[in-house]
């Protein structure tokens, strides 16, 4: 590569938007532009690096392991040649432009139907792109730099990730009026029969933050069938065949409108905490610890 030469931001941008579709012609169209001048945007790139960054060798566009690298790196250069633009034309305004906020499914149903109104009328200028999925997931669409922040369940170990803590969410028992399973004002997990407790599959965060905060230790309290939704969950307590561990927000939702289930908190100890996370060094600290204030005060 030839130390004076850079690539442009229309090479990365190309190369992204390939990466993203795993075809030259969808992607070419989803970048206005035609195939033959798509495809020689992407040759030049790879002249320019000097490296193989797409197989052609198959009728399906393959990415090489070096341009999945490089497709990673030329996104968090966009993101930043974004935020020079926006401070250059003044738009560096907090929470204006474009935000790609991840999500968990545990959160998004009983916080978002309530903030993202409120957070439109104080922000209209805020475009808020919102991506629904598994904690695992999103992390890694965050540092892969396909996302800018995300509003999940703390702890959740991984490097190069800063974390901003919001408030606690108190776990409750969740069970069906009249069951005969549980007893919930003398409740004691010990009390339990064994294949009782229904929980979220692996995978879910609530599952290991419920039987951390829970402190259940004896797995024989727990069935093997694991649900595969919150909503699934919930059904399955309806239907009696067990009972489980809900996060407080949950209260007053409509995914328990139109069943029998009941909350009842448990001991202040047993919660998970909802915060915010995002990729070390990142430039837009001040606007997500904005938003952070905006969820805890409007949740």
């Amino acid at each position: 590569m030839h130390s004076s030469k850079l690539p442009s931001t229309k090479q990365l941008r190309y190369f992204v938007a390939l990466a993203e579709h795993g075809h030259f012609g969808r992607a070419a169209e989803a970048s206005f532009v035609s195939q033959s001048a798509f495809s020689n945007a992407i040759r030049e790139l790879e002249t320019l690096l000097d490296a193989q960054l797409v197989d052609r060798t198959n009728r399906n566009v393959t990415i090489t392991a070096l341009g999945q690298q490089i497709a990673v790196q030329a996104r968090l250069c966009l993101q930043d040649v974004q935020t020079l633009v926006e401070m250059a034309a003044g738009q560096h305004i907090p929470l204006t432009g474009e935000l790609r906020l991840g999500v968990i499914p545990t959160i998004a149903p009983f916080i978002l139907p309530k903030t993202l109104p409120r957070l439109r009328r104080a922000y209209p200028k805020l475009k808020l792109f919102l991506t629904e999925d598994q904690t695992q997931r999103i992390v890694e669409r965050m540092m892969d730099g396909e996302l800018d922040v995300l509003l999940l369940a703390l702890p959740w170990p991984v490097r190069g990730v800063d974390e901003l803590p919001l408030f606690r969410d108190r776990f409750c028992l969740a069970y069906r009026q009249g069951t005969p399973r549980v007893d919930p004002e003398n409740y004691r997990f010990s009390r339990l029969d064994a294949d009782s407790v229904l929980l979220l599959e692996d995978g879910h965060c609530l599952r290991d933050h419920a039987l951390a905060a829970c402190k259940i230790r004896n797995t024989q309290k727990l069935r093997s069938f694991a649900a595969s939704s919150l909503l699934t969950l919930v059904e399955m307590v309806d239907a009696d065949l067990g009972i489980s561990f809900l996060p407080e927000m949950a209260s007053g939702s409509a995914l328990l409108k139109n069943t029998r289930v009941k909350l009842k908190p448990l001991e202040d100890s047993s919660y998970r905490t909802i915060g915010l996370a995002w990729r070390k060094g990142s430039r837009r600290v001040e606007e997500f610890e904005l938003l952070g204030r905006f969820f805890s005060e409007n949740r």
